[in-house]
């Protein structure tokens, strides 16, 4: 576990469920640079979540949105010329502005130009959150990647790799799986809820990284912002899991849960070490 220290320190149970509160209050809106299967599906996460969403990925506006929007998503799950365009001018903007913004890094080390764009804007300004799977980190870290979007490692696998991306860049790495581990490089969080049909969900993940920055314009803690976007989202996917007969009632469940979760139960109901 590295220098780590387990349960992170003043990351509690009801710090995330007062985060997601201030979410609520605040409905901070979140620019999302990201693939075109997920867009609408991450606009409904957000909208659920209490949060607004502007799908702004242009050239034309990408760095004026990101200078007055709470929070920027940057996803490279369908880059292309001009949307990778789009991104480094909104991470410039976000940079300037102060704004948090957070790096879904879809498929790195599966394909190589993506995994360079990745490093590329790693390198233009630090993020407040990475969020990947196992396979995606290890990716950023020099690893192999995974099998385009599927991880082949677990998110105790690529710990090493996100402690050491987390102090690299001065940010949260958040490694998504079934137990899921949050690290700033120097705390650790384990989010352990969530349910297989997540995976059955076409943009689950991507989503995830949307809540994540939507959390960040609420709170300057980004470990404590990427764990209340991770809890939210998975306690509010156990709930969904309960009724659902597959992933289609599942998804619609999902987006009602989000909304209908209040803090307190949150509080109650998130499993975290």
């Amino acid at each position: 576990m590295g220098a780590a220290t387990a349960a992170g320190a003043a990351v509690t149970a009801d710090r995330l469920a007062t985060t997601v509160a201030e979410l609520r209050t605040r409905g901070p809106l979140v620019q999302c640079l990201t693939n075109v299967v997920v867009a609408q599906w991450t606009a409904n996460t957000l909208l659920a979540a209490g949060a607004s969403p502007a799908m702004v990925d242009n050239t034309h506006e990408a760095r004026a949105l990101a200078g007055g929007a709470g929070a920027v998503l940057v996803n490279l799950g369908t880059p292309q010329e001009d949307t990778v365009a789009a991104m480094r001018e909104a991470v410039a903007g976000a940079t300037d502005a102060g704004t948090p913004w957070v790096l879904d890094p879809v498929a790195a080390g599966a394909l190589p130009w993506r995994t360079g764009v990745a490093q590329e804007l790693l390198q233009i300004a630090a993020p407040a959150v990475v969020r990947g799977n196992a396979s995606e980190i290890l990716a950023l870290d020099g690893g192999r990647g995974g099998r385009g979007v599927e991880s082949v490692d677990t998110a105790e696998d690529a710990l090493p790799a996100a402690e050491a991306l987390a102090r690299r860049h001065g940010c949260v790495v958040a490694v998504s799986g079934a137990v899921d581990h949050l690290t700033d490089g120097d705390r650790l969080i384990r989010v352990a809820n969530g349910d297989v049909l997540l995976t059955k969900v076409t943009g689950a993940g991507c989503a995830l990284g949307a809540l994540m920055a939507a959390c960040t314009a609420v709170t300057d803690d980004a470990l404590v912002a990427a764990a209340a976007a991770t809890a939210l989202y998975t306690v509010a996917a156990d709930a969904a899991a309960t009724a659902a007969r597959g992933p289609g009632s599942f998804a619609v469940a999902l987006l009602d849960e989000l909304a209908a979760l209040e803090p307190a139960q949150l509080a109650d109901r998130v499993r975290l070490s």
